[in-house]
């Protein structure tokens, strides 16, 4: 597959949304039939949120949080025969630790910090590399790829997301319930969506697509056809 971007540099589709929209699942999904590289960004923000827990820093500790993004240890090993990535920081695999809602929520709270997002900007435009990368976060196709050949933004009713990332956790053996996922969401919407660091909006140019009642093939077929229009 070829694309029509600049000659010499790495085409990107970024793939936004919010909080258990699938955005993840599907990012992976449509990389593996590319052959294309993968940004999870949201992880690195979920890292700075564990890296300060672990430091004993507060997460609106501005001063402290800004230099620990800018130089955050962390590592992401690829698997083949897993479903995700490896995550490495300082060391240590906290592939797990990341997936908590605690952890998430604490990630929602550094990325509306102006100077956090700074921090990681350059480090996350460093992944657009040959030969083409898939993007996945909140700020994806309005910030940090704002020339992506595709952009996409993923969404579906709070009920629906609260009730797969529920599905997620419990197949993790993380313990949760349905009524504190629901509260988290809703929180997390409204933090991300009014923040004045790049809030959780769709690109101008983005393709909104619902997935509320869409199976995972489904949304990946539907994108790899759009794909295949867009990138030829």
């Amino acid at each position: 597959m070829t694309s029509n971007n600049t000659a010499g540099v790495a085409p990107v589709i970024t793939i936004d949304g919010p909080t258990a929209s699938g955005k993840g699942t599907i990012a992976r999904l449509l990389a593996q039939r590319l052959g294309w590289l993968i940004l999870d960004s949201g992880a690195l923000y979920r890292l700075v949120a564990l890296a300060a827990e672990k430091h004993s820093i507060a997460l609106d500790d501005v001063e402290s949080l800004q230099p620990l993004a800018a130089h955050l240890d962390v590592e992401f090993v690829t698997d083949e025969s897993a479903e995700e990535m490896v995550v490495l920081l300082e060391g240590e695999d906290v592939t797990l630790e990341l997936r908590t809602e605690t952890c998430g929520n604490g990630a929602s709270k550094v990325a509306a910090l102006p100077t956090v997002r700074a921090a990681l900007l350059e480090r996350q435009r460093a992944f657009q590399q040959p030969p083409g990368l898939i993007a996945d976060g909140r700020d994806m196709g309005t910030v940090v790829f704002p020339r992506a050949v595709v952009k996409i933004f993923l969404t579906a009713g709070a009920e629906e997301r609260a009730r797969r990332r529920y599905n997620q956790l419990k197949d993790k053996g993380l313990g949760v319930t349905m009524r504190s996922l629901l509260e988290e969401i809703a929180e997390r919407d409204e933090r991300d969506s009014n923040r004045a660091a790049s809030p959780l909006v769709p690109a101008e140019d983005a393709v909104v697509l619902d997935t509320s009642d869409l199976g995972i093939d489904e949304v990946v077929d539907h994108l790899w056809n759009l794909c295949q229009v867009r990138l030829n």
